[in-house]
């Protein structure tokens, strides 16, 4: 008995950690058959021994929400679906009642609600009980209706997803291999929980009705297909489903099976729900699953194979990732041979050495993964040197995840990958130099710093004869080189690379420092985590980057070739200069919160995220709203003021 409950403890914190990984960080640290397999033991293991513990992740809906998003409590909470692997099971649970199948989609849980035929409220599912509130964001999904003909109080769930198509275009735009999003359901969290509207709108997410929550007044016949017919008329778009039997049920799956390799919705799984509303209804639900639903997961076909070696993959950050090279397999119809391992960590998880007798599947029938290792030989042979640039490597551990890194800054992988970041959209924008080109150009020795690609005229000759180029692209690539060369500075400070600064915090750093180069790179860590957004992590980086004299050589050079449009430094509007402001809630009269901190930064104020005692106004347009952070600036006796009243206060209402 005592070995179960020690069992139990060890699991209840392996899945906890591993879920707070998934769902909050957007990071994975074991595969989902390994979660589900560690899930069933551990259930198993409570009912053996009658015993469950405090916060055992049997018993929660999902894990605390935690961002500056505001939260709000579900009306009803939002409850998990119990789960099986057997299509018989699933024939079983739904007996003589008639049944519809659907697909289980794999994107984030949003809970609308219509009031006056209007878009009111729109939340995420959170842990079950308390969600986001993301309103601003739930607007911009590109297939919801935000008006509606029905006037009465509409409550309806459904997924907020991103088509794989949409997800592979965006992960095209990314240059960097370690800062592309590993699936789309990564994507899709980190997309609509942005505190940018407008973020989310770029990223063309959809949104998918599963279940109506509350209708008023309408008569649907007691029929959950009828349901979902109506919101239909109303402009959503639903769940496909079909209509089952127990004599039906089998074949359906077989023909989602079938489809699942080539749905561009990302799907893990399939509901099966009882049409009957009234009879799924007099079932009740347990403390964590509803009684009228269950979920089906596919059970994954897995082969069993040798492991023939591992690949590592150099990164523009240093990081070298490694993949696992196996003898080919036949998988859901297609043949594979490779599977990404991710980390050193999930490595030795799995004790993975070459030669050790292995199993592979496709999570979700689509992605290859090593599902366990028969032999667990161990971990050996992890490169001391850099497969490209022969470097040496050295192992590092970030948040308990040990990675592999390159320390050669002189990396060729690194620097395609940091030249292909130099050129992209958000930074120089030099149109026609791909990944491809630069990697042509640097190998015959055209580019060896930053400035090099504001000189490529030097390399006529050689360019045009290249093969893919000639007279005409050489002069478009020039011309395009020319008009990069006038750009701005925060488009600058991206560009150069410097780990975690992206545009946005290049254009803070810009902003605070009235954009003066020189005091930006003399800055200590204690001023550069005085800026709102700026962390110790990326002030650390920052000051890294600028002690390093190479550096500053490669961009004073750079510096002699560029031009820099005018910015505004807010010298000339300072109404706000020592004031301190929080805003909360959802804003009305600009595109996103984000727009209103701009405006304060650019009249001298400053934004920060908690209410404090130096705090001197809190905005939230909800001034009687019990929020924390309401409570906290009635008690500190800071001013709480609407948009309006702030818009007011600057003169601008």
């Amino acid at each position: 008995m005592d070995q179960k409950l020690t069992r139990m403890k060890e699991l209840s914190a392996v899945l906890s950690e591993a879920a707070k990984a998934y769902y909050q960080e957007s990071r994975e640290i074991m595969s989902n058959l390994e979660y589900d397999r560690l899930y069933d033991e551990l259930l198993k293991l409570e009912e053996e021994t009658g015993t469950v513990f405090a916060g055992s992740p049997t018993q929660k809906v999902g894990y605390e929400v935690l961002s500056e998003l505001p939260k709000e409590r579900h009306e009803r909470p939002m409850l998990s679906l119990n789960k099986t692997k057997s299509p018989e099971e699933l024939r079983e649970w739904l007996g003589k009642q008639k049944g519809l199948l659907s697909w289980k989609m794999d994107g984030l849980t949003v809970v609308l609600t219509y009031e006056e035929g209007k878009l009111s409220k729109a939340v995420t599912r959170g842990n079950g009980e308390i969600g986001e509130v993301i309103t601003p964001n739930a607007k911009t999904f590109v297939n919801l209706p935000t008006a509606i003909p029905w006037k009465g109080k509409l409550v309806l769930r459904g997924e907020a997803i991103i088509t794989y198509r949409d997800f592979e275009k965006l992960n095209e735009a990314i240059p960097e291999a370690d800062a592309k999003y590993k699936n789309p359901r990564n994507l899709c969290s980190g997309s609509v929980r942005q505190l940018n509207s407008r973020i989310t709108a770029e990223r063309n997410v959809r949104f998918i009705a599963f279940s109506l929550v509350q209708a008023d007044g309408m008569d649907f016949k007691n029929s959950r297909k009828e349901q979902f017919l109506w919101l239909r008329k109303l402009g959503f778009e639903t769940v496909e489903f079909t209509e089952v039997t127990e004599d039906t049920i089998l074949d359906a799956i077989a023909e989602f099976a079938h489809r699942i390799e080539h749905f561009e919705i990302p799907s893990d799984g399939l509901v099966l729900s009882y049409d009957d509303l009234a009879y799924g209804a007099s079932l009740g639900r347990t403390a964590k699953f509803p009684r009228d639903s269950i979920a089906f997961k596919w059970a994954d076909e897995q082969q069993e194979t040798t492991l023939s070696y591992i690949e590592w993959s150099a990164s523009r950050t240093g990081l070298i990732n490694p993949v696992a090279v196996f003898e080919p397999v036949e998988l859901e119809g297609t043949t594979v041979s490779r599977a990404s391992v991710h980390n050193i960590s999930i490595m030795e998880g799995l004790e993975l050495g070459e030669g050790d007798r292995i199993t592979v599947y496709k999570a979700n029938m689509i992605i290859p993964q090593i599902a366990e290792n028969l032999t667990r030989s161990g971990v050996r042979n992890i490169p001391e040197t850099c497969p490209v640039c022969g470097g040496k490597t050295e192992i590092r551990k970030i948040n308990d995840v040990k990675s592999l890194y390159c320390t050669n800054p002189d990396c060729q992988a690194k620097k395609i990958k940091g030249f292909a970041l130099f050129v992209s959209r958000d930074a120089l924008n030099i149109d026609g130099l791909s990944e491809m080109t630069l990697e042509k150009f640097i190998a015959a020795g055209f580019i060896h710093e930053f400035d090099d690609m504001f000189h490529l005229d030097r390399h006529k000759d050689a360019i045009v004869s290249m093969e893919g180029f000639g007279e005409k692209s050489y002069e478009n690539l020039i011309r395009a080189a020319q008009t990069a060369s006038h750009t701005t500075l925060p488009r600058l400070i991206y560009g150069l690379g410097i780990t975690g600064i992206g545009l946005a915090n290049a254009k803070m750093i810009c902003r605070h420092f009235s954009y003066d180069l020189d005091a930006m790179r003399k800055a200590g860590a204690e001023e550069l985590c005085a800026i709102d957004g700026i962390g110790a992590v990326l002030a650390d980086a920052w000051v890294k980057y600028f002690k390093e004299e190479k550096n500053n050589h490669v961009l004073d050079h750079l510096l002699s070739d560029l031009t820099f449009e005018h910015e505004e430094t807010g010298n000339e509007d300072r109404t706000l200069e020592g004031k301190i402001f929080v805003i909360t809630g959802s804003v009305e009269r600009f595109a996103n919160r984000k727009e209103l901190q701009a405006l304060i930064e650019s009249k001298g104020g400053k934004a920060t995220g908690s209410v404090t005692a130096k705090t001197s106004y809190l905005i939230n347009n909800d001034i009687t709203s019990n929020s924390s952070k309401n409570k906290k600036a009635k008690e500190l006796g800071v001013p709480i003021i609407s948009e309006t009243d702030f818009l007011k206060l600057i003169g601008e209402e």
